[in-house]
C-alpha cells in the first residue's frame, strides 16, 4: 500500500476530529501511526496532535525508550507527554496488568474535546481473536477490537486494523523510520508473544490470507452483538431502576439465552469485568435464586453481585466501616471514608439539636439495639427499622451516624432520633450530607 493509499485512508477514518493524542511506544506500529498522522497534519493544518509514551518500568531499557520518544517527537513538531506508571500483577498476571496501568494512563493523559489514537494492526486483531477463542469466549470476546470505541468520555480509534504487519514494515522501510525493538516481544512465555512468535507464522504459512479471514470473523461476532444489543435494549431499560439495579422476576420469566445475554449487558453498561458462564451461572443460581430470608452476594475480581428484595445489584469492593468513628471537633466539614463524600456543618436540610457545650460529636457507621425516631411513640429494633424504610443491608453500614457522646442523634438523610429532635429554645445544627 502506497504512502497517499495510507494517508488518504487514514483521513477517511479520523473523519473531521481534529484533536488528537497517539499513544506512542515507540515500536514499529505507533511510529507508522505518528508518521502518518503528521503526513496528514501537512495535508490539514488545523490538525492538533500530541503524543504519549507509558513508561511501565518493566524493561532496563524503558528511559532510553523514553528519550527515544522525545527525539522522535521533537523531530515530528509533535508535543509528548511521558507517563511513568506501577505495574501491579497480582490480578490476571504481568500482561492484563500492563495493560490496565496503561490504559489509566493514556485516560488520565486525555484533554477535553481529544480523541485517542491507538497503533493496533492486522496480525494483533488476529492475535486477539484467538486469545478470545483460547479463552472460550463468546461473540463478545470474539469481536476482538473494534475501530471505533470509547475510553472513558472520549473517542479511541484503532485506524491501522486493516493493514498487516509487513505492510507496516515496507511503509517504515520507505520512509526509513527508526523504531524501538522491545526485547520482551520476543519472550514466548506471554501468550500474545507465543501466538506472534510460534502459531502465526504456521497458520499463515498454510493459509496466506488466515489473518484476514480471523479479522472478518471477528467483524461478523461484532455485527451480531450490535443486532442483540438492539434486539434487548428495551427489556433491559424495563428491567432496570435509576439505582442500575435489576428485575429477578422478569429475568426469571425469560429462556435460559436470552436472559445470560441481558445480564451480561447489564454488567457491560456498569463499566464492570465481564464474569466468565460459570461466575454467570453462579450469579443465577446463588444470588437471584437462593432462599427468600438469605442474604447472598457473590465476589468477583473487582464487584459483587448482591440481592435485596428480588432485585440484584453491583457494587463496587466496600470498606468494612463498623469500627470507623471519626471525633468531629470545631471544623465545618468533616471527610468520610471509602468515597462517602463528607459532611458540611452551617446550611443544610437536615435539622437536629446543637450539643452541649461538654458534648462530644462523632460519626460512626452501622447500629443494633433498639431506637427511637422522632415523631414515633414506640421504639424499634434497628433491623426492623432498615426494613421498614427500604434501606439496603449493605447501605446500613455505609450511612454517617451522628453522636453526641454514646447517645444516637441521626441517621444522615434517614431518620433524627428522638434526642437529636429540634426542641425550643434550643439552638440548632443544620447537616448536609455532600455525597460523592
Amino acid at each position: 500500500m502506497k504512502t497517499n493509499q495510507l494517508v488518504t485512508q487514514l483521513a477517511e477514518q479520523l473523519g473531521e476530529h481534529r484533536q488528537w493524542l497517539v499513544a506512542f511506544s515507540g515500536g514499529l506500529d505507533s511510529s507508522v501511526l505518528l508518521h502518518l498522522l503528521v503526513q496528514l497534519r501537512q495535508r490539514r493544518p488545523e490538525l492538533q496532535l500530541r503524543a504519549v509514551h507509558v513508561h511501565h518500568g518493566l524493561s532496563a531499557l524503558a528511559d532510553d525508550w523514553v528519550a527515544h520518544c522525545q527525539r522522535q517527537c521533537a523531530n515530528w513538531q509533535v508535543p509528548l507527554v511521558v507517563q511513568y506508571v506501577q505495574v501491579e500483577s497480582r490480578d490476571g498476571g504481568l500482561e492484563a496488568a500492563a495493560r490496565t496501568a496503561r490504559y489509566q494512563a493514556l485516560q488520565r493523559t486525555l484533554s477535553s474535546g481529544e480523541a485517542l489514537l491507538t497503533a493496533q494492526h492486522l496480525d494483533d486483531q488476529c492475535e486477539t481473536f484467538l486469545l478470545a477463542l483460547k479463552r472460550g469466549s463468546g461473540p463478545t470476546g470474539l469481536a476482538a477490537m473494534a475501530t471505533h470505541g470509547t475510553l472513558g468520555d472520549s473517542p479511541l480509534l484503532r485506524p491501522l486494523l486493516g493493514v498487516s504487519r509487513r505492510q507496516l514494515e515496507q511503509y517504515a522501510a520507505r520512509q526509513q523510520l527508526d523504531w524501538i525493538e522491545d526485547d520482551s516481544n520476543q519472550d514466548a512465555r506471554f501468550d500474545r508473544n507465543f501466538l506472534r512468535l510460534q502459531v502465526l507464522p504456521l497458520l499463515t504459512q498454510r493459509w496466506p490470507h488466515f489473518a484476514t479471514a480471523a479479522a472478518r470473523s471477528a467483524s461478523l461476532c461484532a455485527e451480531q452483538e450490535l443486532l442483540l444489543d438492539e434486539l434487548l435494549a428495551e427489556q433491559l431499560q424495563a428491567l432496570t431502576d435509576q439505582e442500575q439495579s435489576i428485575a429477578i422476576d422478569g429475568l426469571q420469566a425469560c429462556s435460559a439465552p436470552r436472559r445470560f445475554a441481558l445480564l451480561r449487558r447489564w454488567i457491560a453498561l456498569a463499566g464492570f469485568t465481564m464474569p466468565s458462564r460459570e461466575q454467570l451461572q453462579r450469579l443465577w443460581d446463588e444470588v437471584a435464586l437462593a432462599r427468600a430470608d438469605a442474604e447472598p452476594q457473590l465476589q468477583l475480581v473487582h464487584y459483587q453481585v448482591r440481592r435485596y428484595r428480588q432485585r440484584l445489584y453491583l457494587l463496587p469492593p466496600l470498606a468494612d466501616l463498623c469500627a470507623v468513628h471519626l471525633p468531629w471537633f470545631d471544623a465545618a466539614t468533616l471527610a468520610l471514608p471509602d468515597g462517602l463524600g463528607s459532611i458540611s456543618r452551617g446550611e443544610g436540610e437536615i435539622i437536629v439539636r446543637a450539643p452541649q457545650p461538654q458534648q462530644a460529636v462523632s460519626v460512626r457507621f452501622g447500629v443494633s439495639g433498639r431506637l427511637r425516631i422522632a415523631g414515633r411513640r414506640h421504639s424499634r429494633s434497628a433491623k426492623k427499622l432498615w426494613q421498614e424504610l427500604a434501606i439496603a443491608p449493605w447501605q446500613r453500614e455505609r450511612i454517617p451516624l451522628i453522636y453526641y457522646d454514646d447517645c444516637l442523634i441521626a441517621a444522615l438523610g434517614v431518620f433524627i432520633t428522638e434526642a437529636g429532635q429540634p426542641v425550643a429554645d434550643v439552638p440548632v445544627w443544620r447537616l448536609r450530607w455532600n455525597k460523592k
